[in-house]
């Protein structure tokens, strides 16, 4: 079960490209540094990075220092006990993974977002929220503790008894505050490895609200696809997905198989994602998907649809595309929801992609994302007007009291954050305490922070 260290990856070595980017393919000057060493690698870095799953610009380098460090070779489980289901590894061990080894044994993550394709360090540094997220939080919740080379070259165990300023800062602080070398991971034992769930299809965005406020009574997980492209009395309809964890009665005996991939090969033209094709997609997928009774579904296709779909990123296009998502808190009402799809329509911005899951309490991570409300995303493709219609967005944003995710983001403005974000000064002074010069610094925190470039 324990992964053994290949010597022969133990050598640092650059990746060939000469930039990077997030999965929203916009790139900077740039290339990876790589090795089954983390220790070694990150003692004079400024930014670690997993598998580049992040849409912005979180787990980009700053222009002055081109050179970030990946774990993903860094992907050994250093221990795991199979009476309590707690797991410590590596930071670049990544969700497949983990899918793999551990769902046939009767755990699994009690966390997950929405593609495999992620490491353990990258779950932490982004907080990762789930279907769950109303009754599970975020994966912030069951982390145990964080070993995390800060920015002195110091090595520190953080966790809720030692140096919690420091863990919870981290948990959620995009690796700003030091490069996350392993964690301790409470799992979550589960009945069997299939989902046991059902669809069903809304008529608008008032019916939609309401059936996601009474599913969560009922379902641990719930989401689903909203078509924003609608207006008038259909205006946010979609389907809704809930689910739990099927018993050994309602499960299969065999194993779930693998689920086939289907490769994108090629950078799509921009009129692929445009509003044409959208919204005879989105009109098919809506009919398509009609309202179903409770049945046995593959985890893969419930948790990771698009995962089956590898390099989906290049249908956007050369220039690439944003994921827009914010979260709406209660206090702002059902009101809200409907003027920021009202919003979406009048700045063009509606696209085929818009997920609205609903969000509970706010956990530890000082710069956490979700709280109690009504989370919703969208994919943007970038156009000449994708700033100014981020502004917008962020603008109503701002005015309902809520905040935008920082895993997803890539235009927001430094003045729009600070006002969304009433913990950041808590933050900014924890990572000042254990980073006084600003070493370990990112192109985001160079556009948000103010770091040097």
């Amino acid at each position: 079960m324990l992964k053994a260290a290949s010597s022969a990856e133990s050598v640092p070595h650059c990746m060939g490209n000469s930039s990077l980017s997030g999965w929203g393919r916009r790139p900077v000057p740039g290339q990876e540094l790589r090795s089954e060493d983390l220790d070694r690698l990150t003692r004079d870095a400024v930014l670690t990075r997993g598998l580049g799953r992040s849409y912005g610009d979180s787990s980009l380098p700053p222009g002055s220092h081109p050179i970030v460090v990946a774990t993903p070779l860094a992907d050994r489980i250093l221990s795991f006990d199979e009476r309590t289901g707690v797991l410590r590894a590596e930071a670049g061990y990544s969700l497949e993974s983990l899918y793999h080894d551990f769902l046939p044994r009767g755990w699994f993550t009690p966390v997950t977002p929405g593609t495999q394709f992620v490491t353990l360090g990258g779950m932490v540094a982004a907080d990762i929220h789930g279907k769950n997220h109303h009754v599970d939080g975020t994966i912030g919740r069951h982390v145990r503790s964080i070993r995390v080379r800060v920015a002195s070259g110091e090595i520190i165990e953080c966790s809720r008894t030692e140096e919690f300023d420091l863990f919870r800062a981290t948990i959620g602080g995009m690796g700003l505050t030091g490069h996350i070398l392993e964690i301790e991971l409470q799992l979550t034992r589960v009945p069997s490895p299939w989902i046991w769930g059902e669809m069903l299809r809304v008529a608008n965005i008032d019916e939609y609200l309401d059936a996601l406020k009474a599913s969560a009574a009922e379902w641990p997980f719930t989401m689903g696809w909203i078509d924003c492209l609608s207006q008038g009395p259909s205006m946010g309809r979609g389907v809704l997905q809930r689910g739990r964890w099927a018993t050994n009665g309602e499960a299969p005996e065999k194993l779930p198989r693998p689920l086939m991939r289907v490769p994108v090969p090629i950078v799509c033209p921009s009129w692929v994602m445009g509003y044409t094709v959208g919204k005879t997609f989105n009109e098919g997928y809506y009919r398509w998907n009609r309202t179903t009774p409770a049945r046995v579904v593959h985890p893969q296709k419930f948790f990771y649809p698009l995962d089956t779909l590898l390099h989906w990123n290049r249908l956007y296009g050369k220039r690439g595309f944003t994921q827009y998502q914010c979260v709406l808190p209660d206090a702002a009402g059902r009101p809200a929801v409907r003027q920021l799809l009202e919003l979406l329509t009048q700045q063009g911005a509606a696209s085929f992609l818009c997920v609205i899951k609903d969000c509970g309490e706010q956990g530890e991570g000082l710069l956490s994302f979700p709280l109690k409300g009504t989370s919703i995303a969208l994919d943007l493709p970038v156009r000449d007007g994708t700033q100014a219609i981020v502004d917008k967005l962020n603008e109503f944003v701002i005015a309902a009291g809520g905040r935008i995710y920082l895993a997803k983001d890539a235009f927001t403005r430094a003045e729009h954050f600070r006002a969304m974000e009433p913990r950041l000064p808590e933050w900014l002074a924890i990572r000042r305490q254990w980073d006084p010069t600003g070493r370990l610094r990112s192109a985001q925190s160079v556009r948000l922070f103010g770091d040097p470039a």
